[in-house]
C-alpha cells in the first residue's frame, strides 16, 4: 500500500487511491448503461510496452552492485507467488544462495533471470523516477490542546461499489458514497471531514499536532505514529473518500505561492509554517481522503505492507504499474540521487503499486522510515531506465 502522485517529487506514494469522483460516474453510468446505441466516449489509444532482451553487461553499475540487498525482498515476494507461476520456480534456487554475499546473489539473478530493457510503445527508453517513505509522526491515543488533529480509520457510513461485475471495463474501479434517501450520493469531501473534526463518525486512530504532516502521511499511504511513551503505532492504507487527487504543490504554484522547482515536501512545510492563515484553504484545494488501519508490528528492518501484502525493504524495493511489470518481479533501476547527478543503480524488487504509477517507465523507488528517507524522498523527481528480470526461457508476462 502503498503510495504517489506525479506532479511532484514528494508526491510520488499515495496508495491505491486516486478514484475518480462517485459522481461523475454515476451521472455516466446512469446516462449510457441502459442505452445500446448510446456513444461511448473516444477511447485513447492503449498503454503498451516493449521488451528487449539484452545481457546483465548492458545494465549500468551492475558488476558492483549489492545484489544481496534485494535477495530477500525476492524471497519475502516468493511467499506470495502462486505454484507453478514462472517467477514461483525461481524461489527454491534463491532459498540456496548465502545471505549477505553480493557474489553469490549476482551469481543467482545472472544465472536464472534474463534482463529485458524497458520501453514504450512511442520509443521512449526513459522516465520518472519518483520516491517515497514511511513517515514517523508524533502523536498521543487521546486528544489534547496542541495534538488536536484526528487520524481517522474507515467510517462506518461509507459504501463502497465494486462495479467490476456489472462493468467489466471498469475493473478495479470502485464508487465510494453514503446513503442519503433513497440516494447513494457522493462521499464527504476533505474540507467536509474537516470542518467535522471530532464529529465525524469514524474511530479515531491517534491524534496528532501537525495537519500538514497528516496530509503527507495520506500521499504516503503508511507510517508510523509514535506516542509519548517511546511505543508506535503502525498504520497502513485502508480506504480512500472516492475524490480525486489534486497535487498541494501545483495549487500553490498555480497561485504564485512559490516556485516550481521549491514544490517539494521540504518547501511545502517552510510555506506552511510562514503562511498558518492560508493553509486550511490550500489543504482543502485537494478534496482527496485517506483513512488508515491499525497494522501489526514488524520486524524493525521491515516497512509497511506494499501490495503484494509482504514489507518493504529499504533501497530495494519499487512501486510500478502491474500492467507491465509483475509483482514480485526483481527489476533493475539506474537513475540518480535526488537533485543531483551521482548515480542511483539498484536492483529492487516489485513489492507496490500507487495510483500515480501509471505506465511501463514509471517507478517509485522506497527509501525507508523516518525523516532521512523523508528528506531524499521528498525532493526525488529524476528521469531513469528500468529492466524487468524475468526467469531463462519462460515467455514474457501478458501485457
Amino acid at each position: 500500500m502503498p503510495s504517489r502522485i506525479a506532479s511532484q517529487g514528494f508526491e510520488g506514494a499515495q496508495r491505491l487511491s486516486m478514484m475518480a469522483p462517485a459522481l461523475a460516474l454515476i451521472v455516466t453510468l446512469g446516462a449510457c448503461a441502459p442505452c445500446p446505441k448510446c456513444p461511448g466516449p473516444e477511447q485513447p489509444a492503449p498503454v503498451t510496452a516493449r521488451y528487449e532482451q539484452t545481457d546483465f553487461a548492458a545494465l549500468p553499475g551492475w558488476a558492483a552492485n549489492a545484489a544481496s540487498g534485494a535477495l530477500p525482498a525476492f524471497l519475502a515476494a516468493c511467499a506470495r507467488l502462486r505454484q507453478g507461476a514462472a517467477l514461483a520456480l525461481a524461489c527454491a534456487r534463491a532459498r540456496e544462495v548465502p545471505q549477505d554475499d553480493d557474489v553469490a546473489a549476482r551469481g543467482f539473478f545472472a544465472s536464472t533471470f534474463t534482463p529485458y530493457a524497458l520501453s514504450s510503445s512511442e520509443g521512449e527508453t526513459r522516465g520518472l523516477i519518483t520516491g517515497y517513505y514511511e513517515p514517523v509522526l508524533a502523536g498521543r491515543r487521546a486528544r489534547s490542546a496542541r495534538f488536536h488533529t484526528p487520524v481517522f480509520g474507515v467510517p462506518s457510513d461509507m459504501i463502497v461499489v465494486d462495479l467490476a461485475s456489472l462493468y467489466p471495463d471498469l475493473k478495479h474501479r470502485r464508487l465510494r458514497g453514503r446513503i442519503e434517501g433513497r440516494r447513494l450520493v457522493p462521499y464527504y469531501s476533505r474540507a467536509e471531514i474537516e470542518d467535522a473534526n471530532e464529529r465525524f463518525e469514524a474511530p479515531v486512530l491517534a491524534w496528532v499536532a501537525d495537519p500538514v504532516a497528516l496530509f503527507f502521511l495520506q500521499i504516503q499511504g503508511s507510517g508510523q505514529i509514535e506516542f509519548d511513551d517511546g511505543s508506535r503505532l503502525r498504520l497502513g492504507y485502508a480506504d480512500q473518500n472516492g475524490h480525486p487527487y489534486r497535487s498541494l504543490g501545483r495549487y500553490l504554484v498555480e497561485r504564485g505561492e512559490m516556485p516550481l522547482d521549491q514544490a517539494s515536501m521540504q518547501g511545502i512545510q517552510a510555506w506552511a509554517e510562514a503562511h498558518p492563515d492560508k493553509l486550511r484553504a490550500a489543504l482543502d484545494a485537494n478534496p482527496s481522503y485517506v483513512f488508515f488501519r491499525v497494522l501489526p508490528d514488524l520486524p524493525a528492518q521491515d516497512g509497511p505492507i506494499g501490495a503484494l501484502g509482504v514489507p518493504l525493504r529499504a533501497g530495494a524495493s519499487l512501486a510500478v504499474d502491474r500492467r507491465f511489470i509483475p509483482l514480485g518481479a526483481p527489476v533493475y533501476l539506474a537513475t540518480t540521487e535526488p537533485l543531483s547527478e551521482v548515480p542511483l543503480e539498484r536492483l529492487t524488487v516489485a513489492l507496490d503499486t500507487g495510483g500515480a504509477i501509471r505506465g511501463p517507465l514509471r517507478g517509485d523507488f522506497y527509501w525507508g522510515s523516518g525523516p532521512d528517507a523523508g528528506a531524499m524522498a521528498g525532493r526525488m523527481r529524476q528521469q531513469g531506465r528500468l529492466w524487468l528480470l524475468w526467469p531463462r526461457g519462460a515467455p514474457l508476462p501478458q501485457r
